[in-house]
């Protein structure tokens, strides 16, 4: 395959680049990222003279369209994906999660791209109660908050790009990743992050808020096995294996793990429209595409905990923004430097 893989400088982008050259080294990855403050090119240090990195907006019609001229495959990761930060800033979300999304569909159609993956989240079916239920492929879209609004209209989007002009699109809805290379934002890095420095967690609300935690390292596995396995047109739910816990449960895993008590535990006012729980149905993943999660989510935080503790360096760029200066200091100050 010729794959470009659009941000693959983020945490679950720069995770697949690794797993696809590790398991497909006879492939060609182009890899396009904006580099915004979630995008960190050290991600891809260790690979970096096997790609051929390009940074650019999936905005950008003109590069985008330069760029899927050479390829066959498209996955696309590149999404803003924070819900605090979509709450105090929706456009951006809107622009590239929805326009993003639309220029590289017309760029994969009027390229005659083989296959076009669309990488999507849970969250787009709403929430659940807690202790009933779960989300599959037929679960209808019920977004609550800005995020997940503009990924559902991506996903719209990607299937009317297939029953309109026959693009060989796939879809995956995955549940919350975790793992390397997770920005700090995030619950799970920042509380192992905080915790090892001595610094409190803050617990939104009541701590209940349920979640289905997938290991990066699961996910990228799914993802393959649609590429390589999956039907055209169709969705596939992905879901951590036995991984579904209340976000205070998950402080408490992470108290342990970092020798810390909860007295580190610090209640906070609740985020609106706050989703009550998630959980994943992967049976269709696992009866078409014999996939099914491999990694438990207490042996996946311990060895999550152990690469922070082993990475910190990575860390503390990322924390005192000096991270930003590494494409910069690798490849020139041209903005518009392609690779």
């Amino acid at each position: 395959m010729k794959l470009l893989i659009t941000g693959g400088a983020g945490f679950i982008g720069s995770n697949f680049v690794h797993y696809w050259l590790k398991n497909h080294p006879e492939d060609e990855v182009t890899v396009l990222d904006k580099l915004t403050y979630a995008g960190n090119l050290r991600n891809l240090e260790t690979v970096v003279d096997k790609i051929k990195f390009v940074k650019g907006d999936i905005c950008d019609r003109e590069l985008v369209f330069s760029i899927v001229k050479d390829i066959d495959t498209i996955v696309h990761f590149a999404a803003e994906s924070h819900n605090d930060r979509a709450a105090m800033d929706p456009e951006s979300f809107v622009r590239t999660n929805v326009l993003g999304t639309f220029t590289l569909l017309d760029a994969a159609r009027l390229n005659g791209l083989k296959r076009f993956h669309h990488v999507s989240t849970d969250e787009v079916f709403g929430h659940l109660p807690l202790g009933a239920g779960f989300f599959n492929e037929n679960t209808p879209y019920a977004p609550r908050s800005t995020y997940p609004a503009s990924k559902a209209a991506a996903d719209h989007f990607v299937r009317a790009y297939h029953i309109t002009f026959g693009l060989p699109v796939t879809i995956s809805n995955c549940s919350n990743n975790y793992g390397p290379y997770h920005f700090p934002e995030k619950i799970i890095p920042l509380f192992i992050c905080n915790l090892k420095e001595g610094k409190k967690v803050p617990v939104y609300g009541d701590g209940l808020y349920v979640r289905d935690w997938i290991h990066v390292e699961d996910h990228c596995r799914g993802i393959e096995a649609i590429l390589l396995k999956g039907k055209i047109g169709e969705t596939y739910c992905l879901g951590g294996k036995d991984s579904e816990v209340s976000n205070l449960e998950l402080t408490k895993k992470l108290l342990a793990l970092t020798g810390r008590d909860e007295s580190f535990i610090e209640y906070v006012k609740d985020r609106p429209g706050h989703d009550r729980r998630y959980s994943i149905d992967y049976t269709k993943a696992k009866s078409e595409l014999d996939w099914e999660p491999r990694i438990n989510l207490d042996d996946g935080l311990k060895a999550t905990v152990q690469w922070y503790a082993d990475n910190q360096a990575w860390v503390d760029k990322i924390r005192s923004g000096v991270y930003q200066e590494y494409y910069k200091r690798q490849y020139g100050k041209d903005e518009s430097l392609t690779l």
